[in-house]
């Protein structure tokens, strides 16, 4: 009797696995939840930490900046360095980090050890990016988009489960407890990952580009940090003018010397092939409408009800109102799975802009409307934009995985999500500063005054949001349609 001859991966020459690896692929989730949550475990001790860690307010903004930029850093040069040298190594790594990153937060009694620790805290972030690579590695094809939905939903589960769990704890534990119970966790997920994960057969080798990681982050210092701190600077500061001109001056001189090099750290011909750039610039829109909805319902939901919209609800239970739009994008990632199946990638990516659009104009036409605005509008907005990032988030690395090579795979996933933290940090500088431009100050329930938004300043940014979403459907639709890679696929 023959032997069973089980698949071989045309691109790599890998044995195809023939069992799903359920353990292995739950614990990669939860470790990309993990690292979710520390983009939005800070937000309710912003306002405390000035107190906490004896600082000026002003300073303490950088405990978020700095884990953006280091995460921002992180992504790419991390699937890189996983394709060359495995991924399961730098997903324990990245792990690693985050753990150490929230015990030094956690002992830390002053700004300076705090922010090393959030900037430790960022360095985890590439974890989604390696994980849905790996699950090309490990998972079979027939599986492989669930797999892949369903880690890509972690980043919305754990960004929305983020504010009520670090609200609950720092309001009736401590805040220090917050962050020593996410070392814990990303210390489980480091030993779980060890221990399930298998490493991947499909390697690049090569000498690493430090050049090339070294103009990246340049890079894309000089990029993000003039769009997080532009409102704070001032737009037309010469500081934040400099900052963005050096962008410029870097991107040209980095684009010329990582074409010309033996081993780039991106390789340029590949990222600028027609489906994996209308991909990722599509990714960057995408990351403008998520960000801006987590901007825009919090304030609304807070605002006093002396304002305009305003519902006084509290930081804990205005994040409850939000939470289930975590759920949805889990939900709806497995939807993602079968659209793509069904119609391709390129379509699951338009039908989730499309639903995020549906999310944005539900809330304009509530705001505009002749009833009043209440937190079950809020609600059915925000499970809208979830359901829709869900599929949109989960079609992303199977249109990028349909376009590369297995052994760039690592690298492709990065710089995917790159583009995505690009988005969110570009609506975070333009919701921001709309928000900003528009706000007016009423009494608050103590008598003080409290600055909230105007209507006006809801609608513009809930507009351009919309136009982004736009943006992304078309985008979608100009990906020439390729064999999709999903849960049909064998």
């Amino acid at each position: 009797m023959s032997a069973i001859k089980r698949p071989v991966d045309e691109d790599s020459g890998a044995l195809v696995p023939d069992r799903h690896p359920r353990l292995a692929v739950t614990i990669l989730c939860a470790a990309g939840i993990v690292v979710a949550l520390m983009q939005t475990i800070i937000v309710p001790l912003i306002p405390q930490l000035p107190t906490l860690l004896n600082a000026d307010p002003g300073d303490t903004t950088w405990a978020l900046t700095i884990t953006l930029l280091a995460g921002a850093v992180i992504t790419p040069i991390g699937g890189r360095l996983g394709d060359m040298y495995g991924k399961r190594l730098m997903l324990v790594a990245s792990m690693g980090c985050v753990a150490t990153g929230s015990a030094v937060c956690a002992l830390s009694a002053s700004l300076p050890p705090f922010l090393v620790g959030r900037a430790l805290q960022g360095l985890g972030f590439g974890t989604i990016a390696l994980g849905i690579s790996v699950m090309r590695d490990i998972v079979p094809p027939r599986h492989l988009g669930s797999s892949v939905g369903t880690m890509s939903a972690s980043l919305g589960i754990g960004g929305a489960l983020g504010l009520p769990f670090a609200a609950a704890i720092a309001q009736h534990v401590s805040w220090h407890a917050l962050f020593w119970a996410c070392a814990a966790a990303a210390l489980l997920g480091a030993a779980g990952i060890a221990l399930t994960v298998p490493e991947s057969l499909s390697r690049t080798g090569g000498r690493f580009d430090l050049l090339g990681a070294l103009g990246l982050a340049a890079m894309l210092v000089f990029l993000l940090l003039p769009l997080s701190k532009g409102s704070e600077w001032g737009w037309s500061a010469p500081l934040t003018i400099g900052m963005f001109a050096a962008f410029v001056v870097v991107a040209v001189v980095w684009w010329f010397v990582e074409r010309r090099g033996a081993n780039p750290l991106i390789d340029l011909d590949v990222a600028t092939e027609r489906p994996v750039m209308l991909t990722n610039i599509a990714s960057v829109a995408t990351g403008f409408a998520f960000y801006s909805m987590q901007l825009i319902p919090i304030q609304l939901l807070m605002a006093p009800t002396t304002g305009p919209n305003g519902l006084g609800l509290d930081m804990f239970t205005a994040s409850l109102v939000l939470a289930p739009s975590g759920i949805l994008m889990f939900i709806f990632s497995h939807v993602s799975a079968r659209l793509t199946a069904a119609f391709g990638p390129r379509v699951s990516l338009a039908t989730g802009g499309a639903v995020i659009a549906a999310g944005y104009v539900v809330f304009i036409v509530a705001l505009t409307g002749p009833w009043a605005m209440n937190w079950g509008v809020m609600l059915g907005v925000a499970c809208l934009i979830g359901a829709g990032l869900g599929v949109a988030y989960s079609a992303m690395p199977a249109l990028i995985m349909s376009s590369v090579r297995v052994e760039q795979t690592g690298e492709a996933n990065g710089v995917n999500a790159l583009m995505r933290v690009v988005g969110t940090s570009t609506s975070a500088a333009v919701v921001g500063m709309i928000l900003t431009w528009s706000m007016i100050s009423v009494p608050a329930a103590d008598g003080t005054g409290v600055g909230v938004p105007t209507e006006s300043g809801y609608l513009w940014a809930s507009a351009i949001s919309l136009g982004a979403c736009v943006l992304a459907i078309v985008l979608a639709l100009a990906i020439p349609p390729r064999r999709p890679i999903s849960v049909q696929d064998v």
